[in-house]
């Protein structure tokens, strides 16, 4: 018993390696001035291989399956063996109101990161979202950061990655094809034969199998034997009777094209004129990628995809896709892509990638289980930061209300990134377009443009505080800012309830350029920790859409068309109105109007749609028109994009 207790503390002690620091190797950086174009500086440097890393963080041989030599998949069996083990601290990234240009989140996230763990000496994992392929052959280019502060292989992080947009791509459209299927083979057969082919005697033998043992469950018929039920109940277990003006679901692709926004199938003569109207969505908007962002294991992505509502019967009541029997399929497809991605910074410092919802129609934020792998292996003494997608009113709420919600996990501070470029356009000045030069207003001193702006960064500060949590404000530095404009804006922040403001240059410097925001972010963590959600999940859907518009927005009142107002009632009747809301609105204004700067109050927000996303668990109002199939410029990237033949090396893509 001695030599067995001995054996067990002695496991135990193995298993806490992970709460010490870690042995990192740091990757030098080779600085330059000017900093060099984003893919220079990633080819510039040469990554550690994945299972160093993997060894370096406390992971085990058989928890990483490697894909290459710099990313691998990590094993959910991680959590199992680290159940005991204290979190560390829990650190959210976001922004302001931002310009087209984009105020530098993520290159944020990465500096950030890299300044904790390489600096500071303690231990740091950023997670990230997978960014869509759509925009990286379109027009925004890659989301691996920039700079000295970036994810690298950054070609890797940016494309396939390790096949998981791919898998669920394919699990999203089979989906779509068996519901298709299915409306056409009830149209086409009679009751009793449809139910004969739903249940067929093999060799023999006729069984139900174990989805459609659900199916009987759920429609109330305590019977297993297929032989035993009666016309009626044959009748309702085999026809699903879908309306085809109710369907919900849509086919996916990664891809941006305008004209796949709304096309007709069934057009072909084997389809005996059985045609309809739908569309397809980019894969980032696919339900099932906001499914895969909020598992908690394996258990509960298979209980969420099998209650995703993918259309209405002729009764109006749900149809959903365990109805279809598609479940099983659905997560054999998935099976991997669960499994967050390791990655690495440009200083060496691990990263997980998983999961890439989007963040308007859905809640914009890296998995559940990469934060908690994350949270487990940095350790009590360590750090994890994790971005919510756009500004702290779309990206924040989403993070704290429905993320945060779900998983348990509470953060210590949010960091809340602004810019003067992004100041000045609050205060008025001259519009910000993509691909066009700056304007002199946003390239020489004017402290007049930036107080005008500072509502802005004022109302994202008391956003983050609503929360209970402490606000810290990292001024993305540029070299056009001066020590007036700067300093105008730290005063005002910390006035304004931050709990600190820091100027980081981690885009020039990597880690070194964003010690002084690491600093007050450690600070800032071991403050009291006052979190509270904006609302209780038992308030009406009605009561949780005009919390959020009223204290995250500055809304006054919230306008509903006849139709939606019907659409949310009848959500209610269903049972899914103790659902958290997921707002679908412009990320350029704090309104619903994206030509609106600053921070205005009292306006009207008009909801002019809505939609139920039950498998993954919320309420969408749509506020405008929100498109979920980008399309491409008169220019796209593609343009530029090439491989060069002799080194093999990727040209063109950022």
């Amino acid at each position: 018993m001695l030599m067995q207790k001995a054996a067990l503390n002695l496991k135990k002690a193995a298993e806490r390696v992970v709460n010490t620091r870690w042995n990192l190797t740091p990757l030098p950086l080779r600085i330059e001035k000017p900093v060099p174009s984003d893919i220079k500086i990633a080819r510039s440097q040469q990554p550690k291989n994945i299972l160093e890393l993997a060894n370096e963080i406390g992971l085990q041989p058989n928890e990483v399956l490697p894909y290459g030599t710099t990313k691998a998949k990590i094993s959910l069996s991680v959590l199992d063996r680290l159940q005991d083990e204290q979190n560390a601290k829990y650190v959210i990234v976001v922004g302001i109101t931002p310009t087209p240009l984009g105020e530098g989140k993520s290159t944020t996230l990465i500096g950030l990161a890299q300044a904790l763990n390489i600096h500071k000496g303690v231990n740091a994992f950023a997670t990230l979202r997978q960014p869509s392929q759509g925009p990286t052959f379109g027009i925004k280019g890659g989301a691996a950061g920039g700079g000295y502060a970036q994810v690298i292989p950054m070609e890797e992080f940016n494309l396939h990655l390790t096949g998981d947009f791919h898998a669920l791509t394919a699990a999203n459209n089979l989906l779509a094809a068996q519901l298709d299927a299915r409306m056409f083979h009830e149209a086409t057969q009679n009751d009793p034969v449809l139910y004969d082919r739903l249940v067929p005697t093999i060799k023999g033998k006729r069984q139900f199998s174990e989805i459609q043992l659900r199916r009987l469950q759920r429609l109330g018929i305590d019977k297993t034997d297929p032989n035993t039920l009666t016309d009626e109940e044959k009748t309702r277990f085999a026809k699903l009777d879908i309306d085809p003006l109710r369907v919900l679901w849509t086919r996916v692709l990664d891809t941006n094209d305008r004209y796949l926004r709304k096309i007709t199938i069934g057009q072909s003569s084997t389809e005996k004129g059985i045609t309809r109207q739908t569309s397809f969505k980019i894969t980032v908007a696919s339900e099932l990628m906001a499914i895969l962002a909020l598992a908690k294991n394996l258990q509960d992505f298979k209980r969420r995809i099998g209650s995703m509502v993918v259309a209405f019967n002729r009764k109006g009541n749900p149809i959903i896709a365990d109805d279809l029997g598609v479940t099983g399929a659905l997560m054999v497809l998935l099976k991997d892509a669960i499994q967050p991605n390791l990655m690495q910074t440009l200083e060496g410092s691990p990263v997980l990638v998983h999961a890439g919802p989007f963040a308007n129609i859905a809640h914009g934020c890296s998995s559940i289980l990469a934060d908690k792998l994350a949270l487990k292996l940095a350790g009590e003494d360590g750090y994890v930061l994790t971005e919510g997608g756009f500004g702290s009113d779309i990206g924040m709420e989403k993070l704290l209300n429905i993320k945060c919600r779900t998983s348990g996990d509470i953060p210590n501070c949010v960091v809340l990134v602004t810019t003067i470029r992004a100041l000045k356009m609050h205060g008025g000045g001259p519009a910000v377009t993509p691909g066009a030069p700056l304007k002199p207003e946003y390239t020489k001193e004017n402290l007049e443009l930036v107080k005008r702006g500072l509502p802005n960064l004022n109302k994202h500060i008391s956003n983050g505080n609503k929360f209970g949590l402490p606000v810290v404000v990292c001024i993305n530095s540029f070299e056009t800012d001066t020590e007036a404009e700067i300093q105008l804006v730290k005063e005002e922040a910390i006035r304004n309830g931050a709990f600190g403001a820091a100027v980081s240059n981690h885009w020039a410097q990597g880690g070194a350029g964003a010690i002084d925001l690491a600093e007050l972010v450690m600070d800032a963590c071991e403050e009291e920790n006052n979190f509270k959600f904006l609302y209780n999940l038992n308030a009406s859907l009605d009561e949780k859409i005009q919390v959020i518009s009223r204290e995250m927005y500055g809304a006054k009142n919230v306008v509903y068309t006849p139709e939606v107002t019907q659409k949310l009632k009848m959500y209610q009747e269903k049972g899914y109105g103790n659902l958290p809301i997921c707002m679908a609105k412009t990320a350029a204004s704090l309104t619903g109007d994206p030509s609106i700067k600053g921070a205005p109050t009292g306006f009207d927000l008009r909801i002019n749609d809505v939609s139920l996303s039950a498998g993954a668990g919320f309420v969408v109002p749509i506020v405008g028109e929100i498109s979920t199939m980008p399309g491409l410029p008169t220019r796209p990237a593609i343009y530029d994009i090439d491989i060069n033949t002799e080194s093999g090396d990727i040209e063109g893509l950022f």
